[in-house]
């Protein structure tokens, strides 16, 4: 066990930004052995449910979201005095162990993958990229079409 945690890589975090505060976050995470389990509607209920619940309390507006079958695209925007790192290691846990409980094996890989959006980078734009992640996949022919993406309202 210790060697395989002395193997591991650091998650890519900047040093410099504490992740706290009124940031927009695009942000990526893969399914654990890149496992296409989110073509399932019940695991991507489990999901969404622990997601809603979590960044409720964490004070994160969840802007946009898509399950692509093996991994997750969100745009969340933090409200207040909030932690993203927080934020997502309650969201990782609480849907995993939902999961495992359901399915018997692990939900995702280590860590997750940010990009801390600019004021210039406008969220609707990046929203829409996020959206058309099944559309650019093959998945379907049009963002309407898919029913693993959401919510429509920003």
């Amino acid at each position: 066990m210790t060697q395989e945690l002395s193997k591991r890589k650091p998650t890519p975090r900047l040093k410099c930004f504490k992740y706290r505060g009124q940031y927009a976050y695009s942000i990526t995470i893969c399914a654990h052995n890149d496992t296409p389990i989110f073509d399932d509607e019940q695991v991507v209920k489990l999901v969404l449910e622990s997601l809603y619940s979590v960044c409720s309390k964490e004070q994160f507006r969840v802007l946009a979201y898509c399950f692509m079958p093996n991994h997750l695209h969100l745009l969340l925007a933090g409200e207040g005095k909030n932690d993203l790192v927080k934020n997502m290691k309650a969201f990782k846990q609480i849907s995993s162990y939902r999961f495992r409980k359901s399915h018997g094996t692990p939900l995702w890989q280590r860590g997750y993958y940010e990009h801390i959006l600019r004021k210039e980078e406008d969220l609707k734009i990046v929203a829409d990229y996020i959206w058309g992640n099944p559309v650019r996949g093959g998945l379907v022919e049009s963002i309407d079409d898919y029913p693993f993406s959401g919510p429509r309202e920003i």
